[in-house]
């Protein structure tokens, strides 16, 4: 799907606030009414908007502990794997990587003990060869981006 320049307003407004009425969006935009809600069900309908969701601080959420685990996985077993790992409530994210490792993970405990159980068991797993964990010290940027 080809974003025209009315989508690329509504995307980075939403982006900014999705907490929105349909009339203020309108308004920061300079549409209609009518014109943000056609252009807002279209990007619904094409995917290009999956959600709605809040911005989290999630160090103030009590999950001060994050994580990057690099894995390598068997051969012909990545997306198995990678669905199981992604299955866990305190992984946020899991990518497919080219080099060394096969997939990354990002996850967020709330102590470290909760943590070392996920490693552990994240080890034990079929087809999981070697993981390397790195902890995130300090977070400088993560937001969406613009479109």
């Amino acid at each position: 799907m080809e974003l025209g320049q009315k989508d690329k307003k509504i995307l980075n407004i939403l982006v900014e606030n999705s907490k929105l009425s349909l009339r203020q969006i309108a308004k920061k935009a300079g549409i209609s009414v009518a014109t943000a809600m056609h252009h807002i069900r279209k990007l619904e309908k094409e995917g290009v908007i999956r959600r709605y969701t809040a911005s989290l601080d999630y160090e103030k959420a009590g999950y001060d502990i994050e994580v990057i685990i690099e894995i390598r996985i068997s051969k012909g077993k990545l997306f198995d794997v990678e669905k199981k790992i992604a299955m866990h409530p305190n992984v946020f994210a899991v990518y497919d990587l080219t080099g060394a490792f096969d997939a990354i993970v990002l996850a967020r405990f709330t102590t470290r003990r909760l943590m070392d159980n996920f490693l552990k068991k994240l080890q034990t797993y079929e087809f999981v060869e070697r993981t390397e964990t790195k902890l995130v010290l300090n977070t400088i940027k993560e937001e969406n981006i613009g479109v």
